[in-house]
């Protein structure tokens, strides 16, 4: 069952009720956008691509790559050669992961229209079982596309840094025990942290 968007007024007034830092965010900010993205191949991709480099940078590498290809599907995408991912900047530790992900569809072992379906637990299952597949793109996937309002990616460094910022917590351990507290609107919590980020950069 398709859950509710992360972003919604009855969420945000738990949210901000229970924990005065996104209260104070919001006070500045304002709600973050309900940021979303379409379920399947090509979003998953994209997260591949955006793993361990700026939103801009993964950006550019996307377009170039789509204006390449005739169609973005796993078929198209396994037809190009090593030279041919070079000249759309895609490297070549990602360009391996784009492969398993398009052989993993291909050959039915993942079926996007069945993620929905299952719990979280069981995505993180099925999508670590891809090679480049880890938790923080998992993560990603449950948040923006499959709206899960309970996950929190410790592995994204923009939250991390905006965490010690905010609260003045250093440690790994007093970080996780932070987001334990935000259960179950971690999601929410996380666009907030994102959004405070990227405005304070000016980044929007």
């Amino acid at each position: 069952m398709r859950q509710n968007k992360i972003v919604n007024p009855i969420d945000v007034k738990k949210l901000i009720s229970t924990h005065k830092l996104f209260a104070e965010i919001k006070d500045k900010y304002r709600n973050p956008p309900n940021w979303q993205r379409p379920e399947g191949f090509v979003s998953l991709s994209k997260i591949i691509l955006e793993q361990q480099i700026s939103l801009a940078s993964a950006e550019a590498h996307f377009n170039k790559l789509n204006n390449y290809l005739t169609k973005f599907t796993p078929s198209e995408v396994l037809k190009l050669t090593d030279e041919e991912m070079r000249a759309c900047q895609i490297s070549r530790q990602k360009a391996k992961y784009l492969r398993a992900l398009s052989e993993a569809v291909i050959n039915e072992d993942l079926k996007f229209d069945k993620l929905a379906k299952l719990s979280p637990e069981e995505v993180r299952e099925k999508l670590t079982s891809i090679k480049g597949i880890g938790d923080w793109t998992t993560d990603i996937y449950l948040m923006f596309c499959l709206q899960n309002k309970d996950i929190f990616p410790l592995g994204d460094i923009a939250l991390i840094t905006t965490i010690k910022e905010l609260t003045k917590l250093k440690s790994h351990d007093g970080i996780v025990r932070f987001t334990k507290k935000l259960k179950p609107l971690r999601s929410l919590a996380a666009y907030f942290l994102w959004y405070y980020y990227l405005k304070k950069r000016n980044r929007i």
